[in-house]
């Protein structure tokens, strides 16, 4: 038996397919009599359409991903799924304009009306090739372009068995697909180890309709206008049952494409699934591990010794962790021996924002310089509203240890959340200027989407009630609604939450925190009697602040951690130094420190916001061309203004 694995356009050119990579191994060592092979034809897309269109490596991103909630990548294909290269021209121009710059509006009308030529190479191609069976993956937008490219395999060679998988073909969604699309013989529904190494043995042995019945998730047909869809599985795979992907080929086939002059490859790796947070508090807005929340990951042995065996076959040390969420046993087993390992590896991985920073010099030391926080908001009433179990100090304090410890933080802004009002937005949006040393969100606050399997989508209680697909399924598919119900991901539903002045209060003032970030500067030295603190900020004109007395000292060490007056008043004076010092006292410097920007506070607590300086003798050189022999009794807190000829210097 002969098995050939489509990956079309939209996927990623950077990394290889993960999902394609476990299924090829699953085939290979479960599938007795069976071979497999991936066809990449995201990259035999990037070299077809650079040389018909100016075409390139910013386009690719934005139709596979910038573009997802507008669904220009899925449109861009829907022309060759219904054999029409004007297919719903008029109602994408529309939809899109206003939304679209003209240059982009262009490009996806070209795009759109060239791609069938694409996919009918593609299914010619497969068709030469004549595989038993053409399994595709679908994910993000590459819906309509393998749903496409299914269509014309089965015209061209209709013995061909064609299947579909991936997350958009989940629980309801691939139901869907499997009823509306009749050229899809098979829809594997959830995770495919098991299902889809079953399938291909009762397709090689000829079985009945009984053993194909008997396939949880499996969608089926048992004559030609049929569709079944068998029961969901039970429970998700053990993590044992994980296997290691195979990227045979991937490499290969980018070195000689024009792709690989835009990217420099990535390995995707798996070390766990589902989300341990998730499963004791489901992320309101958060769609993300579909049927199956359940957290499960590898053993630390398992997972470390596939890490290091990708590296050295593909002499690749970029890596895409895509577990949702970190295991924490991972922290003492598997990163230590990657730091021990002696590969300089780079890695990107999302983590909970509430992780201490001798955690995060965990991460750094092994190696993961981008980290995924899901901070999402600042304002703790408002990621209380998301369930998101960590306070806006919290998530301020992320953003400062990651800075310290060298991690590029990657994060989002939401807004639109049932229940927010315009207070959880201002205080807030009068410290962002506080905050510019600090990463910025990667773009603006943006409106939450209503996703599929989110509590949102299934607890119309929370806030959002007559849910209707997101307008771009209308005009990329011919279906009536009540089947895009069943097919969309996103949903459309009317606004909560924040009106309009203060959604663009607080995008300028994030417009303006991105704009600022490369030159802003917020560090501090603990000189053991003292603190220094050195600031390049637009918002504030001191450029060297003197911690001396000795209770701020103490104040601003306790601060390091998110506190509330209260407790700082508490745990400040069980020194008996600082016995009488009072509550009012305590409130002073705090008064004074947000004041000059040296500490965030939100929900009644306070923390600092100054990263370690990591170069400690230049900033003691800077700070003794400042200081000279102070006179007893100076203040505790002493700003120096910046001045032409002696600016504070740079550091990071």
């Amino acid at each position: 038996m002969r098995v050939l694995l489509l990956n079309m356009p939209w996927s990623p050119i950077d990394l290889p397919s993960l999902a394609l990579g476990i299924l090829k191994r699953s085939v290979d060592e479960r599938v007795e009599g069976a071979t497999c092979e991936v066809l990449h034809a995201n990259l035999e897309f990037t070299d077809w359409i650079t040389r018909r269109t100016e075409f390139s490596a910013e386009d690719y991103e934005y139709y596979a991903l910038s573009s997802y909630f507008l669904g220009c990548g899925d449109w861009v294909f829907s022309s060759a799924l219904y054999d029409d290269p004007a297919w719903k021209q008029a109602e994408f121009t529309e939809a899109m304009t206003g939304r679209l710059r003209a240059k982009r509006m262009r490009m996806t009308h070209e795009l759109h009306a060239v791609v069938p030529e694409f996919v009918e190479q593609i299914a010619q191609r497969v068709a030469d090739l004549a595989p038993d069976v053409v399994g595709l993956t679908s994910t993000f937008q590459q819906n309509t372009a393998a749903l496409a490219a299914a269509r014309h395999i089965k015209r061209l060679a209709p013995r061909i068995v064609t299947v579909m998988g991936g997350a958009n073909c989940d629980a309801e969604q691939g139901a869907a697909v499997h009823r509306n699309f009749p050229f899809v013989d098979h829809v594997v529904r959830g995770e495919g180890e098991e299902a889809f190494p079953r399938l291909l043995a009762a397709v090689r042995d000829g079985a009945d309709a009984s053993v194909f019945a008997g396939i949880p998730g499996l969608c089926h047909r048992a004559g030609e206008d049929s569709s079944t869809a068998n029961p969901m599985p039970t429970g998700p795979i053990p993590p044992a049952a994980i296997l290691p992907p195979d990227y045979s080929g991937y490499f290969e086939r980018l070195a000689g494409s024009v792709a690989r002059n835009w990217v420099e490859p990535k390995l995707v790796v798996e070390g766990a699934r589902g989300c341990w947070w998730g499963e004791k508090h489901h992320c309101t807005f958060c769609g993300l591990n579909g049927s199956f929340m359940q957290f499960r990951s590898k053993s630390p042995d398992t997972f470390y010794q596939e890490i290091m065996d990708l590296a050295e076959r593909h002499r690749v040390l970029d890596m895409y962790v895509v577990d949702n969420i970190l295991d924490m046993r991972y922290l003492s087993t598997v990163l230590p021996r990657i730091i021990d390992s002696g590969y300089d590896l780079r890695m990107h991985i999302e983590i909970k924002a509430n992780m201490r920073r001798p955690q995060l010099q965990v991460l750094a030391d092994a190696g993961l310089i981008y980290v995924q926080p899901g901070i999402e908001s600042l304002n703790s009433r408002v990621l209380d509203l998301m369930d998101k179990g960590v306070a806006g100090c919290q998530n301020v304090r992320m953003l400062r240890d990651a800075a310290e410890t060298g991690l590029s933080v990657s994060w989002n802004y939401l807004h639109g959340f049932p229940g927010e009002t315009t207070e959880d937005y201002d205080p807030v949006i009068r410290q962002l200027p506080a905050l510019e040393h600090l990463n910025p969100p990667v773009d603006l606050s943006a409106r939450i989407a209503i996703e599929r399997f989110s509590p949102y989508f299934n607890r119309p209680e929370l806030g959002f009630t007559g849910l209707r697909p997101e307008e771009h399924y209308l005009f990329t598919y011919d279906l009536p609604e009540e089947e895009l119900h069943d097919l969309a991901y996103v949903f459309q539903a009317p606004e909560r939450g924040i009106g309009a002045d203060t959604v663009t209060r607080l995008n300028d003032a994030i417009g303006e925190w991105k704009k600022q970030h490369t030159d802003a500067r917020l560090t501090h030295t603990d000189l053991g009697d003292e603190i220094v603190l050195v600031s390049r900020r637009r918002a504030f004109d001191w450029a060297t602040l003197r911690l001396t007395d000795p209770f701020a000292v103490a104040v601003f060490r306790l601060l390091e951690q998110p506190h509330t007056p209260t407790a700082l008043h508490r745990k400040a004076t069980s020194a008996a130094a600082f016995a009488d010092r009072t509550a009012e006292d305590v409130q002073a410097l705090l008064d004074e420190w947000t004041a000059l920007g040296v500490t965030f506070t939100d929900a009644g607590q306070y923390v600092h916001i100054a990263p370690a300086s990591v170069n400690q003798d230049f900033l003691r050189l800077d700070y003794m061309r400042h200081v000279h022999a102070r006179p007893t009794g100076e203040p505790a807190a002493e700003p120096v203004a910046a001045a032409p000829a002696t600016p504070a210097p740079a550091l990071s």
